[in-house]
């Protein structure tokens, strides 16, 4: 295993296997990896900040096994932050998990290294003492069933909008990384999860009512052709969603991209296509 020391933010770092194929359809390398997240470090990182970071790893690439970690990674140095929180109802019986944060380029690059190709994060922060707050922001993620796509996506976007418009929330679009999109809405805090995932799940039930042929708001494969699904259910305090700017371990090295709402009026228009981009393309 080839391996060389780097200064990333003040730090001394190992960094192994540069030049590891990550993508073989695109043959996009572990450095390069690392440059895109370190080229994009001043995007992602107000993203992360102060939030639990969940991982995927793919060490030896996208066509080989991966894996979810949670919990700190055997072996993190002392100085990498960490954050103790409670996980009601965890599948493996634990009252709590201690995950990473990343508040730098040095924690980012420390992660991406052991080949956490995506990096995804709750609706919510932690405080100085690290408890959770409440969420900051709601999530609508827009999952295309059979036969629907980004186009359909853009459409109920600005459906959902035009929805939280009127009520004062402004909305922030992302498309995945992988087939669909996620539209944020910043909050001011002062509602708890299960009040935000209420909410959300009122608006994705009156779009289906109103928008049969385009929206559901169940999960039901039965239900999900030509449609897309409202997934509500992302803003539950113990999920997470791709963090935007976040790589995503397809057949290609695509990114969980912020885009504007001119380009997904256009798509929404038919005038202009809406695609996941790479990492080469942002």
């Amino acid at each position: 295993m080839s391996s060389q020391s780097v200064r990333v933010g003040g730090r001394t770092l190992r960094v192994s296997n540069l030049e590891k194929v990550l993508y073989p359809a695109t043959g996009t390398t572990k450095g390069e990896v690392l440059s895109y997240y370190v080229a994009h470090a001043d995007q992602i990182l107000p993203e992360l900040a102060d939030r639990p970071v969940t991982r995927i790893r793919w060490p030896e690439g996208v066509a080989a096994d991966h894996f979810f970690e949670k919990n700190l990674p055997p072996g993190a140095p002392d100085w990498l932050p960490r954050v103790t929180v409670p996980t009601p109802g965890s599948s493996r019986g634990r009252d709590t998990v201690t995950f990473p944060l990343v508040p730098d380029v040095a924690a980012l690059v420390y992660l991406v290294n052991l080949g956490s190709l995506e990096l995804h994060v709750p609706q919510w922060r932690v405080d100085e003492e690290g408890t959770p707050r409440p969420p900051d922001r709601m999530v609508v993620d827009l999952d295309p069933g059979p036969g629907a796509g980004l186009r359909e996506c853009a459409r109920v976007a600005v459906l959902v909008r035009a929805r939280l418009d009127a009520v004062g929330l402004s909305t922030s679009a992302v498309t995945s990384g992988s087939k669909g999109m996620q539209l944020y809405a910043p909050l001011e805090g002062a509602r708890g999860a299960d009040e935000v995932s209420a909410v959300a799940r009122s608006l994705a039930e009156h779009l289906a009512e109103d928008h049969p042929d385009l929206v559901t708001a169940r999960m039901a494969r039965a239900e999900r052709p030509g449609k897309v699904f409202l997934d509500w259910s992302q803003n539950n305090a113990a999920k997470t969603t791709i963090c935007p700017w976040s790589l995503r371990g397809r057949e290609r090295p695509q990114v969980a991209l912020p885009r504007s709402w001119d380009e997904v009026e256009a798509a929404d228009a038919g005038t202009t296509e809406l695609v996941q981009r790479t990492l080469d393309e942002v």
